[in-house]
């Protein structure tokens, strides 16, 4: 489904330029589990931002469905993300304000659809994932595995077609992160739905179809 082909990454720093990916290939097949591991620092956030076109290779090419995402417009590429990638981060980023359903809408909201369209499909998700009874209560009032609840839920509301997670059970407890890793591949098996997932978890990563390991901004 996505080809990564010589894929390299530098950030100017100081006046001297840090080179964070060196020429990073990736296939990554439809439907598959992957966890990407590897020492902070050795590229998987910023490798899995440019997949998910949050950030801008330096040189080479993501293709999504033969798809070259670089050569479209800022427009296209965030109305593509919108509509066939979701996001989990190790920081849930819900807006406090607003419920735990109204967060899972946001997706949807964005793109301008009806309101009484997605909330049906909003409240199935949220029960899907253990929140049936938490609907209408605000981040605040929600524990740390809840939030991300909400955050899967509000990933999956497109029905996108690659979900990227960097660090999903990064600020859980152990037992709260297993419970949710466990979800994700129960998702990822009933819905077809295609997972990269980043993660420092050994006991986790062992859970996945295939384990790509990064060191110093290559593939090992």
């Amino acid at each position: 489904m996505i080809t990564v082909a010589g894929l390299t990454k530098s950030f100017p720093m100081g006046g001297q330029t840090l080179t964070v990916l060196k020429g990073v290939d990736l296939q990554i097949r439809r439907g598959e589990l992957i966890a990407i591991i590897g020492a902070s620092g050795a590229g998987k956030s910023t490798l899995l931002h440019i997949i998910g076109t949050l950030d801008r290779p330096t040189t080479g090419t993501v293709h999504f469905d033969g798809q070259d995402m670089f050569r479209m417009s800022e427009g296209e590429q965030a109305d593509f993300r919108n509509r066939r990638i979701g996001f989990v981060f190790q920081f849930h980023h819900l807006l406090p304000e607003f419920t735990a359903l109204e967060n899972a809408c946001m997706p949807a909201l964005i793109q301008r659809r009806n309101l009484g369209d997605i909330e049906p499909e909003a409240i199935a998700l949220l029960k899907e994932v253990g929140l049936g009874a938490r609907l209408h209560h605000k981040p605040g009032e929600l524990s740390g595995g809840e939030q991300q609840r909400v955050a899967v839920a509000r990933a999956l509301l497109q029905k996108p077609d690659l979900v990227l997670a960097d660090e999903p059970t990064g600020n859980l407890d152990t037992h709260t992160g297993e419970a949710l890793f466990a979800m994700l591949r129960e998702l990822n098996k009933a819905r077809g739905t295609t997972f990269v997932i980043v993660t420092h978890n050994d006991k986790l990563s062992a859970q996945a179809d295939r384990i790509v390991h990064m060191q110093d901004g290559q593939i090992v």
